[in-house]
């Protein structure tokens, strides 16, 4: 039996930091992508056909890095008996039998799903949509792929591996952009995605095998279907939640050009607010949980304490983009963005703090039901969020617009984390409903607070920058409501 070599255990602290810090980057990168798409193409019908697109890849990524999660707890039990390499050479068996006769179909079909995607915007976006698709719907597997041996890494504690080949992967992405978008227009964003998921496979494909964690005998039956169906269990509500702000990108084509790109860049900006410090906590936490295994007070516990941490910095980062966020985009994405667009902009990401709130809590949650085994309910429940995204969707949409769309998204997005939490039991979400509502009052009320004062009495700038320093303040003076506690907590969980 093929020995793997594991390093020594580090802390929860030091791995989150690797973890986060490559989140970081590729939200810089992806950010960087953005803003020179939309400083080079604007904001046109071209924009908004690949920007219906690109959500097809968010939603597809984000499946494969929620995948990166779903797989930690299985393959650290591998590890603990000699089977990590035969488990994860199985399971890319059980992707690539689903990932090629998909990027065919998608081949063959790429026109039809383009003008699917862009409704009744003009046919340009179309085009667009369909050339953008064959090249990420390939590069999406890729990630997943990536994903799956991040998931090897991290059962034997290895984090900045996969960290590296990450962070590596969104910055040549970005570069592979810059250089052809002036040759092959903004589909160049499309190869420089692929190039992106083809280095981080191969940097966490050769970390694993470096750490021998590709070798030793397959199993005795590769059982892809039954991997599959992990695959489709695992990725049913990222997907579905993916599927709700896909949702409402269809909706905001109803209310013309522009409006598409506008609703893409609001939502990037609020994942990058909350996504590297949740993602990375859900991650970081798999492999020591499935370890000492977690009841249901510890879950309910461990959803609060995660939040505390992923959602104290989101209130001043709101603040800030609430009170200069049309300077900020016009700065950032060009002049299609400054003024009243920028400002909308800027009060989109606002609307979508329900939203924030309720994906950090499937970040959080999400590992903890492999963890304990209760993955049968997932996939009506994504069915569940996802249905009730569309009438939620299409009457907010009627009544408020864009903003509609972005507290829609957040209802429905509430839905999904609050059917995941009571899937560990109705302990845990008793005991995480009480702990997120303390959370929200003091953040959301220090955040209104600190810059609503400030904006009664100074310019927007200034207010932003006073309205931070006295956020700060107000936190620090209640910390002892949770943040104390929940910095303990995440320090220990190794």
């Amino acid at each position: 039996m093929e020995t793997v070599s594991a390093p020594r255990r580090r802390s929860a602290v030091r791995s989150g930091l690797l973890t986060g810090l490559a989140q970081v980057v590729i939200a810089l990168a992806a950010a960087g992508a953005g803003a020179l798409l939309a400083h080079k193409f604007g904001r046109t019908a071209e924009t908004d056909g690949f920007l219906g697109a690109y959500a097809v890849y968010i939603v597809l990524v984000f499946a494969a890095q929620s995948f990166r999660m779903v797989v930690v707890p299985d393959l650290t039990r591998a590890a603990a008996t000699g089977r990590l390499g035969g488990e994860v050479r199985a399971f890319a068996v059980a992707i690539l039998s689903l990932a090629v006769p998909v990027c065919v179909a998608v081949g063959f079909l790429a026109r039809p799903l383009g003008d699917l995607l862009t409704g009744k915007l003009p046919p340009q976006a179309a085009h667009v949509a369909a050339r953008a698709l064959v090249v990420l719907v390939p590069a999406a597997f890729g990630q997943l792929l990536a994903a799956l041996a991040a998931g090897g890494l991290a059962a034997i504690d290895s984090y900045g591996t996969a960290a590296l080949g990450f962070a590596l992967g969104g910055i040549s992405g970005f570069v592979v952009f810059a250089a052809l978008a002036d040759a092959h227009g903004v589909v160049a964003l499309a190869w420089g995605l692929s190039v992106n998921a083809l280095i981080a496979l191969t940097v966490t494909v050769v970390g694993l095998w470096r750490r021998h964690g590709l070798g030793g005998a397959w199993p005795e039956r590769l059982q892809v279907g039954p991997k599959l169906w992990h695959l489709v269990q695992g990725a049913a509500v990222p997907v579905a939640l993916s599927g709700c702000y896909l949702l409402m990108l269809r909706f905001a084509a109803y209310l013309g050009v522009g409006r598409v790109s506008s609703f893409s860049y609001a939502y990037l900006a609020a994942s990058t607010i909350v996504g590297a410090t949740a993602f990375s906590l859900g991650l970081i936490s798999s492999a020591p949980l499935t370890r000492r295994g977690i009841d249901p007070e510890a879950a309910g516990r461990h959803v609060v304490d995660a939040a505390w941490v992923s959602l104290v910095l989101a209130g001043p980062v709101a603040g800030v983009v609430a009170l200069v966020g049309g300077r900020i985009m016009g700065v950032l994405l060009g002049s299609a963005y400054s003024g009243s667009v920028g400002r909308e902009l800027g009060h989109l990401v606002v609307y979508l703090a329900l939203w924030m709130l309720a994906w950090v809590c499937f970040a959080v949650t999400f590992p903890l039901v492999f963890v304990a085994g209760r993955r049968r309910t997932l996939v009506p429940l994504a069915a569940v969020g996802f249905l009730v995204a569309i009438p939620v969707g299409l009457g907010l949409r009627s009544v408020w617009g864009l903003d509609g769309l972005a507290v829609g998204l957040g209802l429905a997005a509430s839905v999904i984390a609050a059917g995941l939490i009571a899937t560990l039991s109705l302990r845990t979400l008793a005991i995480a409903a009480a702990g997120l509502a303390r959370l929200a009052l003091v953040i959301g009320g220090a955040t209104v607070l600190a810059f609503g004062v400030a904006s009664l009495f100074l310019s927007p700038v200034p207010a932003a920058v006073a309205g931070a320093v006295v956020y700060v303040g107000i936190v620090y003076a209640l910390r002892s409501l949770g943040l104390s506690e929940a910095w303990t907590y995440v320090r220990g969980l190794h």
